[in-house]
């Protein structure tokens, strides 16, 4: 009796076990990935596909009118080959989704989402584990709001773009975050607005390139090694963009080639290697606009190359910066107009009390020049030699120092 009693008892312990453990097993066991192309085909034209949580295997095509609803609980999954889901006709919605797994090729240019046709919506999507993040490809008139796009952990310059368009026009790129890409590129791309984003830890914050008439509003970019790079794209509106930390490969927080007619507006940048790099046109026409910006603990504030220019620089504020304004050769920019800018360095006074200095700032070059035409001397910049070295020619110069600029109407406060 005693026997039986202890086997028993041993069998109903051991069901006991094996009831606790199998919630355990069932979730390391890895869910199925269910089709997601038969699912597409067998939605109609211009219906919603509602997908409920789980996970779905890619890649997969859609080709006409569509909305995909994943409630953030569906997750598409790439084979690590392609990109996740492609998309082209007109009229397509994607929302709410996770996208994850696509391959690793940058003549294919594998991404999470690949948009080509008109009239898309992209939003409040999840994509990670991607090379390239949404790839527009001849997009017109879409939009692209409120996703969350995190690229693969590779060196930068391996990684693909969070975001990329070419030959895309009249989009509105929206409340993005991305994250661990290489760049946010802009492509023979006219006419887009790109407002309210967050990108951090990339090579180009964004790259513009023959791009003309975009408004970039708004956007937060801070851990790159650039920040926003304008390449003949004229006619740009640049206004209330926060640019940080921008230390490394020889760009700056803001960088124009040959785009005239901007406007840089109510900018901030702030620890840049430079907050603003501008070449000078042969011509003073078409030139920059530059107004309420405030670049400080910058490296240089400013630097100009190329020839007289006649940017206009107005109500800007350079503070803390080691440099305020440099130039690549004596003569460069001296067409450039400033007034009414906020200088830390000067040192004039305000005797009828307006807000505006009684002398006139200028900046001129003495000793710190040898850094800009040596490079090699850049790292002695700040050394004593050189402060030394500066304050004797500032005492008593061996030869009239070049007058970089001047502004009449240097702000107090």
């Amino acid at each position: 009796m005693r026997y039986t009693w202890a086997g028993g008892a041993r069998r109903w312990l051991l069901a006991c076990l094996v009831c606790l453990m199998l919630p355990a097993l069932a979730a390391e066991t890895p869910s199925p990935l269910t089709p997601l192309q038969p699912l597409i085909d067998a939605t109609p034209s211009g219906a919603t596909l509602h997908l409920a949580p789980g996970n779905y295997a890619g890649p997969a095509t859609i080709s006409r009118p569509l909305t995909i609803e994943g409630g953030g609980q569906a997750t598409i999954i790439g084979d690590g080959r392609s990109t996740v889901l492609s998309v082209s006709g007109r009229h397509v919605t994607l929302r709410g989704l996770r996208l994850a797994g696509s391959g690793e090729s940058h003549d294919r240019i594998d991404a999470g989402i690949l948009l080509e046709g008109d009239e898309h919506r992209v939003e409040n999507n999840e994509i990670e584990d991607t090379l390239f993040g949404v790839h527009l490809k001849q997009v017109n008139a879409s939009r692209i709001v409120g996703n969350r796009v995190t690229g693969k952990n590779l060196p930068p310059g391996l990684r693909g773009d969070a975001i990329r368009l070419w030959y895309s026009r009249d989009n509105v790129i929206v409340g993005n975050r991305f994250r661990r890409a290489r760049d946010l590129t802009l492509t023979n791309s006219p006419d887009n607005r790109i407002s309210d984003n967050q990108f951090s830890d990339g090579r180009y914050g964004m790259q513009i390139i023959f791009s003309p008439r975009l408004r970039v509003e708004n956007n937060r970019i801070s851990g790159t090694s650039t920040g926003i790079v304008v390449l003949y794209s004229p006619n740009l509106i640049l206004r209330g963009n926060y640019i940080a930390h921008a230390l490394s490969g020889g760009g700056g927080g803001i960088v124009f080639k040959e785009s005239n007619d901007a406007l840089v507006e109510n900018n901030e940048v702030l620890h840049c290697s430079v907050g603003l790099k501008v070449d000078a046109p042969p011509q003073a026409e078409g030139t920059l606009v530059v107004r309420n910006n405030r670049f400080a603990h910058n490296i240089i504030g400013a630097f100009f190359y190329g020839e007289d220019g006649g940017h206009r620089f107005i109500d800007n504020r350079f503070e803390k910066n080691l440099t305020a304004v440099a130039i690549s050769a004596a003569g460069t920019a001296r067409a450039n107009v400033w007034r009414g800018n906020f200088w830390d360095e000067y040192q004039g006074f305000d005797r009828d009390g307006n807000g505006i200095g009684d002398t006139p700032y200028e900046a001129y070059l003495f000793a710190d020049r040898i850094w800009m035409e040596t490079p090699m001397a850049t790292f002695f910049r700040n050394s004593p030699a050189f402060e030394l070295l500066d304050f004797l020619e500032r005492l008593a110069p061996f030869s009239l120092p070049y007058r970089v600029f001047q502004d009449a109407q240097p702000r107090m406060r």
